[in-house]
């Protein structure tokens, strides 16, 4: 296929119709098995929810370099959150060519995980000159989240298990990771938008504007563009998925060219486990084959809490934070 699969996951979101259920399920786990990537609609995020936070993604943006700095990541501390400049995040040891803005479920000092300080559990930092741009991300937010459940749903089911499987489990309190990416247009000709890599959480839901640049490498080593589809989100697996169901699942390797001339702007949830979730395999039958992977790593060598893995790897993305004394104590 040069194409990926679409899905209508709806049914997954109304749980009302058996037949509807069954069909979205199998489809799903067909396409995680193959691809590692679908797109997905009937998603419940409204059009006028996405159009909301591209406007202020853009007004963001567009900001002086000084405003955007004000809340630069090296302010956010351990909770991870912040603006990072053009060439800011390494993806394969590697400078993007995109700036960004971390952001994340909002825990405010009462929270028992931020108490206990906990990394990447925090406050968000919102620009002063843009207050629209909070309410956008939050309203879009918990969309997407409601999403991301109905998701779970779908391929819990896929794997022969309860629909509850995780919202019961290890994804009963998630943790939400969101960004938003900007990538200009030009550079040299060898720029990579992000570098060829696998997310190394549970799953990913990314929404994209009109300008294209995202591809996927399938199994036999081509790459496949993933251009956007109106408002479709594109779902991809998670290295720790990929671990999870002992390779029945695959999390592929991606990449961003953005050869359009124009700017793309882009919005990932990282929805994964909980932080103090254990990452052993789940309760089904291995794979008949676990391929290697494109980097050579072995996501099934995993073990402890998911915190003990994410924070093993946030550091990588940003050296220069990473002498913050990340700890996690469970």
């Amino acid at each position: 296929m040069t194409t990926l699969p679409v899905i209508d996951i709806a049914p997954l979101r109304a749980m009302d119709d058996v037949a509807a259920v069954r069909r979205t399920t199998e489809a799903i786990g067909a396409a995680s098995a193959e691809f590692g990537f679908f797109y997905a609609e009937g998603h419940g995020i409204a059009d006028g929810l996405s159009e909301r936070l591209e406007a202020a993604s853009h007004a963001f943006f567009a900001l002086p370099e000084a405003e955007k700095a004000a809340i630069a990541m090296a302010y956010g501390g351990t909770a991870w959150r912040g603006w990072f400049p053009l060439g800011g995040e390494l993806t394969s040891g590697r400078p993007d060519r995109k700036e960004g803005l971390y952001l994340g479920e909002e825990l405010g000092p009462g929270d028992a995980r931020v108490a206990a300080g906990w990394p990447l559990h925090g406050a968000n930092l919102w620009p002063a000159a843009l207050p629209e741009l909070r309410g956008a991300v939050e309203d879009y937010l918990a969309a997407a989240v409601a999403a991301a459940g109905a998701l779970m749903r779908g391929m819990a089911l896929a794997l022969g298990l309860a629909a509850d499987h995780f919202a019961t489990g290890i994804t009963r309190r998630p943790t939400l990771l969101f960004r938003i990416f900007h990538y200009p247009p030009g550079g040299a000709a060898d720029d990579l938008g992000v570098g060829e890599h696998s997310d190394y959480g549970l799953l990913t839901l990314l929404g994209q504007d009109r300008h294209g640049g995202l591809e996927v490498r399938a199994a036999d080593g081509s790459w496949i563009a993933v251009p956007p589809r109106g408002r479709s989100l594109v779902i991809n697996i998670g290295d720790m998925f990929e671990r999870l169901t002992r390779g029945r699942f695959r999390s592929a390797p991606h990449r961003v060219i953005n050869e359009s001339g124009q700017e793309r702007l882009s919005w990932p949830l990282f929805y994964d486990p909980d932080f103090a979730a254990s990452v052993d395999p789940l309760p089904i039958p291995a794979t008949a084959r676990l391929l290697p992977r494109w980097d050579g790593l072995d996501v099934h060598d995993a073990g402890g809490t998911y915190g003990d893995y994410l924070i093993a790897k946030v550091g990588k993305v940003f050296p220069e934070l990473a002498g913050k004394q990340l700890r996690y104590l469970p």
